[in-house]
């Protein structure tokens, strides 16, 4: 049995070994100000996320205000509710299939800066809205904005840090996109829907500003030919007294090895399709654990079962957990490990929705299930079932399950999943495979959403529970077997790692 190959040292594993690594000392005294402006830049690109963090749960607050709108124009139905909201995603998709020619064509940064149009206009579209089309014609180019950055940012994060702290930065696209929704629910309860809007230009128009002063991605010059530029901008991001030859000459190596166009039967080869297919898949299962229908439904499940406190005090709560969550894997992403992270992941995922799916199905029913969201036949189904006093404490259990759902999201196949996408994407394929998981990723969160209600109606609100719980299972057998350990590794390490083709593959 060989060991695994990111875990071995030899010749056979020396990608580089006429150059070695610079000593920890020489790390180290550079490392303070490396990491300064590595987080400058990151800050700067990961404000995308924080404008799509707003974006996504933009309608929580507007929805009720429009549907009781005196406007006829914007007095919005059921139906009409469910496309507002809805529509994001389908222009979250088209955003990540644009990201594949954007990526490579115009690079990581000016991608990401690029996605300030679309978004600025869906803002101002629906601020001034007065009439229907208006509101989708902004969701969708916001959701299209939003789309295009998630496939970008986490590419230009993991190309621009060291791989001392590519973990920790690599959480901070998830991290911000929950403070923005944070802040945009903070927002709804001062601020009128039309200024809500208004406020999401103000994120965007800092985002563009500071990544006018950062540099590009130093990968993505040497892969057009830039390589002047390329070594001003590695140079910039690790300091002036920083010695980057060592690390300019291995990513001029890589970048060199991959210079041309991918063919089809390169394509083929295993050392290329591996990684796609593991980073598509991870965003497939991602989104097949139910976070996304959970967060947009989570106020109407708590409203459908029976809960100890008011649903919208549930909701704050598991939304300030989310926040909490992240930032605990954001600090421990580089010492526990991704694998590790990713199976207690799964594990609390699967243990939380499997509470859930026999609560709704055994436990005390609501006194006062929500009629407004077609939860209601899951909330009435099985009359037999006793009904839930406002005292117990057996009705704190959604609360609880849905806070280690989201705990367990958070810490693991929430941010974890767009590092790997970045880390182990063949650099020849990086910009269009990107791009690839994200539609993949949107196209799969459309449809959940949409069909939760219907699956709900017809089989009971345990029913979708019950897939996500499983769905947890296959993503636990996933990790073990496809997922690579990347903590610590260069990317140009980690592409070498795909290269041998071993056994040690699967480990």
């Amino acid at each position: 049995m060989q060991e695994p190959l990111l875990g071995a040292e030899g010749r056979d594993y020396d990608t580089f070994p006429e150059k070695p690594p610079p000593s920890p000392a020489e790390r180290t005294r550079v490392g303070v100000l490396q990491n300064k402006r590595v987080f400058l830049a990151t800050f700067a690109a990961v404000l995308g996320n924080f404008s799509f963090g707003y974006a996504l749960v933009y309608t929580s607050p507007v929805i009720p205000a429009l549907e009781h709108s005196s406007d006829p124009n914007l007095n919005l139905t059921k139906t009409q509710a469910s496309w507002f909201g809805s529509v994001f995603t389908l222009g979250a998709a088209a955003g990540g299939l644009s990201a594949m020619v954007l990526n490579d064509l115009l690079g990581r940064k000016l991608s990401i800066m690029f996605s300030a149009v679309p978004s600025a206009a869906g803002y101002a579209l629906m601020a001034g809205a007065h009439g229907l089309w208006m509101l989708l014609l902004g969701r969708m180019l916001t959701g299209f904005a939003g789309g295009l950055t998630a496939a970008c940012i986490p590419v230009y994060v993991s190309e621009i840090a060291p791989p001392s702290v590519r973990g920790a930065l690599g959480a901070t696209p998830q991290l911000m996109a929950v403070f923005g929704s944070l802040s945009l629910y903070a927002l709804g309860l001062l601020l009128p829907w039309r200024w809500l809007a208004v406020a999401g230009e103000g994120p965007v128009l800092v985002m563009v500003l500071l990544l006018s002063c950062m540099p590009n991605s130093p990968r993505f010059l040497l892969s057009k030919g830039r390589d002047t530029e390329a070594l001003q901008a590695l140079a910039w991001l690790r300091g002036a007294d920083a010695d980057t030859r060592w690390e300019f000459e291995q990513i001029q190596d890589t970048v060199r090895r991959q210079s041309s166009h991918l063919s089809w039967a390169e394509a083929r080869d295993p050392h290329m399709y591996r990684p796609i297919v593991i980073a598509l898949l991870m965003r497939l299962l991602q989104q097949l654990t139910g976070i996304t229908p959970i967060l947009v439904y989570l106020q109407s499940i708590f409203d459908s079962t029976a809960v100890l406190l008011p649903p919208k005090d549930d909701a704050a709560i598991v939304g300030a957990v989310r926040l909490l969550s992240v930032l605990i894997a954001a600090l421990t992403m580089d010492l526990a490990g991704r694998k590790v992270l990713l199976f207690i992941s799964a594990a609390g995922m699967f243990a939380a929705n499997l509470t859930l799916g026999l609560y709704v199905h055994f436990g005390p029913k609501s006194l006062a299930p929500n009629s407004t969201v077609g939860l209601e036949r899951a909330a009435l189904a099985g009359t037999e079932q006793p009904l839930a006093t406002p005292t117990s404490y057996l009705t704190l259990v959604p609360l609880l399950a849905t806070m280690l759902f989201i705990m367990g999201y958070a810490m693991g196949w929430g941010p974890i999943t767009w590092l790997l996408m970045s880390e182990i994407l063949p650099l020849r394929a990086r910009g269009v495979a990107s791009g690839l998981c994200v539609l993949v990723s949107w196209l799969t969160a459309f449809a959940l959403t949409k069909s939760f209600l219907l699956v709900t109606n017809a089989f009971g609100l345990e029913a979708p529970f019950f897939f996500f719980a499983a769905v947890c299972l296959v993503n636990l057998a996933f990790t073990g077997c496809c997922v690579p350990e990347t903590k610590g590794r260069s990317l140009e390490q980690i592409e070498s790692f795909f290269r041998t083709g071993r056994r040690s593959f699967l480990h």
